[in-house]
């Protein structure tokens, strides 16, 4: 789990790319950005911000050959080594990323270096490489007093309430390519910045893990608990998974199943539906691992608990409480309507 709160921008360096494929250029600053007590916060925020708001899905940084090979990973490298390069390596990072630049939508911007200090991940204190680009500029008016009038003059600048892109390169894992964090608002060409420029590959860690197995029950109630049986118990099979993932603080396979699945009969499908489709979520191989209370938490957002019925009435089923859904529901056939129902009892009607 990552804290930001307490994180300090301790160097910055500013650079600027263009489209290659345009021949627009790169321009180096030859030395680092002076940093105030403003500006280093405005800029905390800027750059920190959407990961605070992003789920974290954590990468690590890669090459096909052989790690050493990855020139983001070279140059974090380097800056932990000696956060006094920051500066120097910061140059070779832009230049790089000019040399990804070729795509005709790649927009021209700003790039952000930052060595940051007091990041919290995992309960400890870490420090990382932050990379920012700036792309989308956005107009605003300025204004000037000239004599007897107040001028309006429109300029362009970055919106500090929206980073572009950017990711974060902690300082952890280093042999496997480190633990990195990404984000990208204009998604005009996905491999421009995750796979041409960072490089990077999903880091299979708890997290993952736990979101991935959620991900694979949750499309075994839609695609084997459904039609075996109905909604209800689709909705009803999530919560118990949902729940058995909450109270407990690692995953074994053969005690989730005994807990959550009250069909015996469906077990055989479920670990037939895990050789067909686990590869899709890579756990075809995995049986057990540490369990990620956050992870659990942005899945149950996810996951819809609600029965939609054709004549426009929704049953909204209770994640917190499910054996509420099991003993004050019942499903149920109309002969003389030719309808099926759904009886729900309850002693009062609860207020807003």
């Amino acid at each position: 789990m990552i804290n930001l709160f307490n994180a300090q921008i301790d160097s910055l360096s500013l650079h600027r790319v263009g489209n290659k494929q345009k021949n627009e250029g790169v321009f180096l600053s030859e030395d680092p950005q002076p940093l105030n007590d403003e500006t280093r916060g405005l800029l905390k925020e800027f750059f920190l911000k959407p990961f605070r708001e992003k789920e974290e899905n954590y990468f690590k940084l890669t090459h096909e050959t052989d790690l050493e090979f990855n020139e983001i990973y070279q140059a974090a490298k380097a800056i932990f080594d000696e956060p006094a390069s920051l500066q120097e390596h910061s140059k070779k990072i832009t230049r790089y990323l000019y040399e990804q630049s070729n795509h005709p939508h790649i927009k021209n911007g700003e790039v952000f270096v930052a060595h940051f200090s007091n990041m919290v991940l995992d309960n400890q204190k870490i420090e990382a490489v932050g990379i920012f680009k700036s792309e989308i500029k956005q107009e605003f008016l300025q204004f000037q007093e000239k004599g007897a009038h107040l001028v309006m003059i429109l300029e362009q600048g970055v919106n500090l309430n929206k980073l572009d892109k950017g990711c974060l390169i902690f300082n952890t894992l280093a042999e496997e390519g480190f633990k990195v964090l990404s984000v990208d608002s204009n998604r005009y060409d996905s491999k421009y910045w995750l796979e041409n420029f960072l490089g990077v590959n999903v880091l299979a860690d708890d997290n993952f893990y736990t979101k991935s197995y959620l991900k694979f029950c949750q499309n075994f109630a839609k695609d084997v608990v459904l039609p075996a049986e109905d909604k209800q118990q689709e909705v009803l099979f999530m919560n118990r998974a949902v729940n058995h993932f909450a109270k407990n603080d690692s995953f074994e396979e053969s005690l989730f199943l005994n807990d959550v699945m009250e069909n015996p009969e469906l077990i055989p499908e479920f670990k037939h539906y895990k050789v067909e489709k686990g590869p899709k979520y890579s756990i075809e191989d995995v049986s057990t691992f540490p369990i990620a209370n956050k992870a659990v938490s942005d899945s149950r957002k996810k996951i819809k608990n609600v029965i939609n019925l054709d004549t426009h009435i929704q049953i909204r089923m209770d994640f917190i409480n499910p054996e509420s859904a099991e003993r004050f529901v019942e499903k149920g056939w109309d002969e003389e309507k030719q309808m099926y129902y759904y009886l729900v009892y309850f002693n009062k009607e609860m207020k807003q």
